[in-house]
């Protein structure tokens, strides 16, 4: 019986090794020639990633046991009943000057500006993680087909989390995709699955760079990184500003609320439009993702104009009811005299125009 035994710990322990090395979704290896070339950067310690400020969260043992608990029993309103109210999306071949946003549920988004097509953390998929057997998508279907997409000019990751860096939707888009655009490390990822390091930019906070005419800069967020045991705060996370001649954008990506945002708007403000991250939060990991009311004050300290909750309306990674995040932003926003925009997932919104969706569509939809 203890050989039996030992013999299944053996082959176990020997399939799991085979999983985390061979699987593909967990993504890539950071060779030493790598890690050298991050060991550049302000943002490297000790052979990790940190942020400049503590960002942990509570993990002894009462916090661990409530957390499994509250997760067992659940949120009666956690997920949406039936599929959220979508709009088809299929972008015309005609460019104009005019930016454009389309939110795709989550955090990723398509940006037309100035000609240029920008996919932000195509996360497409049925669930965030490694194995996708069951659909966790609220909406169960996207609201359009990835072959509709136009041909895009860059992806721009934000981070390498499975609900940000996809690994079947960066294989289904990757006959469209001219440019990979990427925090340090996340590049590894992307040529593990076949992506040409000659179109993978990497880049470190505070680079700026320009892109087809138009001025980017990766910027700070407080946040962490991994997609397996053994790869925690292996690749950065970051923030984007994109800069137009008519229209300057950022993307907070994910994160707490910190100082680093008055400094992106004191470097870079004002903004035209932000897409700030709104949703998966919880008082104990308020350092990794901020609270609906933060997210709020975060745009007004980037100096932004019109405001768009994003991470939120598509998967349950956390307590709050599904509606939570978009309710409370709304609330806070109106108390602090924000603008802000809740356009429908697939919906297009242009940014010069004055009438800007503000329906609470959200509250047609039933909760499971």
């Amino acid at each position: 019986m203890m050989l039996n035994l030992f013999i299944f710990l053996v082959l176990f322990l020997v399939a799991a090794y085979a999983v985390l090395t061979y699987y593909p979704a967990f993504g890539g290896k950071h060779t030493d020639e790598r890690k050298s070339r991050y060991a550049k950067s302000p943002q490297y310690r000790n052979g990790s990633f940190v942020n400049p400020i503590d960002t942990t969260w509570n993990t002894d043992f009462s916090s661990m046991i409530s957390m499994m608990k509250d997760f067992m029993k659940g949120n009666p309103e956690g997920r949406s009943r039936v599929p959220l109210q979508m709009t088809s999306y299929a972008p015309g071949t005609e460019k104009d000057s005019a930016a454009k946003v389309t939110w795709f549920g989550h955090s990723a988004f398509l940006l037309e500006i100035e000609g240029k097509t920008i996919l932000f953390d195509p996360m497409f998929g049925k669930a965030p993680t490694p194995f996708p057997v069951r659909n966790q998508r609220y909406s169960r279907e996207l609201p359009f087909k990835i072959e509709e997409l136009p041909v895009i000019d860059a992806v721009v990751l934000s981070h390498d989390h499975y609900d940000h860096l996809d690994y079947g939707s960066i294989m289904k888009l990757k006959g469209k995709v001219k440019n990979y655009i990427a925090p340090l490390g996340v590049g590894a990822h992307l040529q593990r699955w076949g992506i040409s390091p000659e179109i993978i930019q990497e880049h470190d906070w505070w680079d700026e760079f320009s892109f087809e005419g138009l001025q980017l800069a990766c910027a700070p967020a407080r946040h962490f990184s991994g997609r397996s045991l053994s790869d925690r705060n292996a690749t950065l996370w970051c923030s984007w500003i994109i800069n137009g001649q008519d229209t300057k954008i950022f993307y907070s990506g994910d994160g707490g609320y910190g100082p680093h945002f008055k400094e992106i708007g004191e470097k870079y403000g004002p903004f035209d439009f932000t897409l700030m991250e709104c949703g998966q939060y919880d008082d104990r990991w308020a350092a990794l993702h901020m609270m609906p009311e933060e997210t709020v004050q975060a745009h007004q300290d980037v100096r932004g104009k019109l405001m768009m909750p994003v991470h939120w309306g598509a998967f349950t990674l956390s307590l709050h009811a599904w509606h939570d995040p978009v309710e409370r932003a709304v609330r806070s926003a109106e108390k602090a005299g924000v603008q802000i925009a809740t356009p429908r997932i697939g919906e297009t919104m242009a940014l010069d125009e004055d009438e800007i969706p503000k329906s609470a569509w959200w509250r047609l939809t039933d909760s499971y």
